[in-house]
């Protein structure tokens, strides 16, 4: 990834609220004299703003916001009495703060990443890849599959993913139109990609409807044909606003 990539990596989670709050805190402090990086910052704001009409937020029990102000109140007691550790306070201020606003924000900040992230491959006219985000719960995403369905070329990208001594990530697809149980696409090597062809045999609308799936296996891939180690799953979504009205 070159230095313009990275920055704008950069902005695009420092916008999207991924980065961890002492990370956050040095982004804020070194745009005030870092040109670059603010205007990139602006940029992507300016980009995603128009997310905010598309999410659709999530009503929580209606007591839960009450019940997390009560257990706050408590433990400012028990902190001005010397009965609890204020630290408990501080974790649970922040976990108020944060449901606030994360449940709805969560799969598109991953979506989007996705879309930072995507590597430009293929890059012929009017060819909008396709990309699967391979996350566990609302982890930072480990690998982002994309897929240009005109060729059927892909390319795997791992975002929080490193390689695991003694242990292979094995990319796996799985449809009701080619049986019961899963199909191996591949063992991604060691720098954790895949051969771009791998899927050149697969119908494009097959693929659009396809789960996606990477697991951890032993060296080399799946001893058996199938799944072994624990896995986690992904769908392919367009990228093109056009091709995502049709998608949904």
């Amino acid at each position: 990834m070159t230095a313009h990539d990275d920055i704008d990596m950069l902005a695009a989670e420092y916008v999207l609220g991924t980065l961890e709050a002492d990370e956050r805190t040095e982004v804020a402090q070194r745009r005030e004299h870092d040109s670059n990086l603010d205007a990139r910052i602006l940029a992507w704001e300016a980009r995603l703003a128009p997310l905010s009409n598309e999410i659709q937020a999530v009503a929580p029990g209606t007591d839960l916001l009450e019940r997390i102000e009560r257990r706050i109140a408590v433990l400012e007691t028990e902190a001005n009495t010397g009965e609890s550790s204020t630290t408990q306070l501080v974790a649970l201020r922040r976990r108020l703060g944060f449901w606030r606003w994360s449940t709805a924000l969560a799969s598109a900040a991953a979506l989007i990443l996705a879309m930072v992230l995507v590597v430009p491959f293929d890059s012929a006219p009017n060819q909008s890849p396709f990309v699967a985000v391979f996350s566990q719960n609302d982890q930072q995403p480990a690998f982002i599959l994309t897929v240009n369905l005109d060729n059927r070329r892909l390319n795997v990208q791992p975002v929080a993913a490193e390689p695991l001594p003694d242990r292979s990530y094995q990319l796996w697809i799985k449809s009701a139109e080619l049986g019961p149980t899963p199909r191996s696409v591949g063992v991604l090597n060691d720098n954790l990609s895949l051969d771009a062809n791998a899927l050149r045999d697969y119908d494009p609308d097959l693929l659009k409807q396809a789960t996606f799936g990477i697991s951890v296996e032993p060296p080399g891939g799946s001893p058996t044909g199938q799944p072994t180690g624990p896995a986690i799953h992904g769908y392919l979504y367009p990228t093109d606003q056009g091709e995502r009205s049709q998608h949904l």
